[in-house]
């Protein structure tokens, strides 16, 4: 009995499906089934065993987007610790991710020779190689390398063992390092199964990038574990994605606003591709979707779209809109789905519907504190629950809406103002398809509005305009008294856009 099998209940949580089920797709490759996945995990563990990695040793995992990264996180986290990065990153970055996550060895793939490599062997840490043997189906690999080590125990992780290392995006400080154990990620991706009505019949078309919460929970994980299927792309591409959704036949795709935002235009040129398709819902999540957008992208594909609440801290889900027959609420997260959460006031007492405060969290999925910063760590967990630095007000049906990043208000001379309200209005702006309102420094005053925008395609508006439009629906000290006209708005590594920095950015 191979070790895998020794500890079945951990591969079948992970991959849920029948043995002849569809489990990982990619363009132009064999289809790779459940079963076929549960016995890679096998393969991978004892693999893995004898080049000396076990149980809370720590991989991280360097590699493009695709079906390989899907397939080798869900197996190497059956076995050890992993940890995605970014493969652009640069060497300095490397340096300080790998040496703050304390890697084993990373994994790479088989031809490269890049930054990730040069880093990993200069630190003293193991560089395993994975390789795709020619024609097999997509997401299959063996690993090569040296060992790192003696030949360790033949154990399969456990639920308290740490599945997974992510640090947060830090626009402000040094990132924290979150660990999220097998438990946390379970609770997760079951959370999101049950809000979405997950099951085998179910294929998600992930174009998010797999070093993130994002990917790596809500379409790879949740797909996985209630037994249907994930289309693995190279990662977002506008112009190819009504390709992959002709090809891919998915019921439901995820990603981030702004790539809903750059997929619409290009529908209209996909007619036919948009005819055939039969989404059975469509899922925002990891920053506010405006209002306008969520109506567009529903008008475009026939389907409801599901805007839900998510971050690091909490393996991913927090709260969801519902599907029909359940409420969805336009410019709201959603209510709870999967821990609890409330609104709490700074001395740490919890309010009633209707009062904004900051948005706090307890449950299954939450990490039980950064790694290596008992600082953070008191005031994250203050009071009993964890604070997400999120600004929200719960409604009368438990529905949340987030006003913004505690640490994004903008403070003109004493006037507290939510950089999301002001968004909000700009979109409605006929020539705007795009906006990021962000505080920018002033002398007096400390902090002024400014904000970013981008225009539709054939479409003009100046500065002017667009500042008179907002003083028609904005008090005074809320209209943008800077607007910059982009053909781009710089974005984070997951697709976000970022407020915070974003002055120094753009030079102002």
């Amino acid at each position: 009995m191979t070790n895998a099998e020794n500890h079945p209940d951990l591969s079948r949580r992970l991959v849920a499906g029948a043995d002849d089920a569809p489990a990982i797709l990619a363009p132009d490759r064999p289809t790779l089934t459940h079963g076929g996945l549960r016995e890679l995990i096998t393969a991978t563990a004892n693999q893995l065993h004898a080049l000396g990695i076990g149980r809370n040793d720590r991989v991280a995992i360097v590699l493009p987007n695709g079906p390989e990264m899907a397939t080798a996180f869900v197996a190497v986290v059956a076995t050890a610790s992993t940890a995605p990065l970014n493969p652009a990153y640069r060497a300095d970055e490397l340096d300080f991710y790998l040496t703050d996550i304390g890697a084993k060895a990373i994994l790479v793939g088989a031809d490269e020779a890049g930054p990730a490599v040069v880093v990993a062997e200069r630190l003293g840490i193991g560089v395993l190689r994975l390789i795709v043997p020619a024609g097999a189906p997509a997401g299959t690999f063996t690993i090569e390398g040296k060992p790192v080590g003696p030949r360790a125990a033949p154990e399969m992780a456990e639920d308290s063992d740490i599945a997974l290392l992510l640090h947060t995006s830090g626009t402000t400080s040094r990132p924290k390092l979150v660990p999220l154990s097998h438990a946390n990620v379970a609770a997760s991706a079951g959370h999101i199964g049950a809000t979405l009505g997950l099951g085998a019949h179910d294929r998600c078309l992930n174009i998010m990038p797999l070093f993130h919460i994002h990917g790596l929970i809500a379409a790879v994980l949740s797909s996985l574990a209630s037994g249907g299927s994930i289309y693995c792309t190279p990662g977002f591409n506008a112009l190819r994605f009504f390709q992959w959704l002709g090809d891919a036949k998915p019921s439901w795709y995820t990603a981030v606003p702004t790539m809903h935002q750059a997929i619409l235009p290009r529908a209209a040129r996909n007619e036919e591709v948009l005819a055939a398709a039969a989404l059975r819902f469509i899922r925002s999540s990891s920053a506010s979707l405006p209002a306008q957008v969520m109506a567009e992208l529903e008008k475009t594909f026939g389907c409801p779209v599901i805007e839900s609440y998510g971050m690091t801290e909490a393996a991913h889900q927090m709260a969801s809109n519902r599907l029909p027959p359940g409420q969805r609420k336009p410019g709201s997260v959603g209510a709870s789905a999967g821990p609890e959460v409330a609104v709490m006031a700074p001395e740490g007492k919890l309010l009633d519907a209707g009062e904004t405060g900051e948005i706090v969290i307890r449950g299954p999925n939450v990490t039980s504190g950064y790694e290596k910063n008992p600082d953070a760590n008191v005031t994250a967990f203050a009071h009993g629950w964890f604070h997400t630095g999120d600004q929200g007000v719960l409604d009368a049906d438990g529905y949340l809406r987030v006003t913004g990043r505690l640490k994004e208000i903008i403070n003109r001379g004493g006037e507290k103002i939510s950089p999301l309200e002001v968004d909000d209005v700009l979109m409605d702006h006929p020539a705007v398809a795009q906006v990021v309102t962000f505080a920018m420094p002033h002398d007096k005053l400390g902090e002024e509005v400014a904000a970013a925008v981008v225009l539709r395609e054939g479409m003009a508006a100046s500065e002017s305009d667009i500042r008179t439009y907002a003083a028609t629906r904005l008090a005074d000290f809320k209209v943008p008294r800077k607007v910059l006209i982009l053909d781009e708005i710089p974005k984070g590594a997951t697709g976000k856009l970022q407020r915070i920095g974003l002055a120094a950015k753009l030079g102002l």
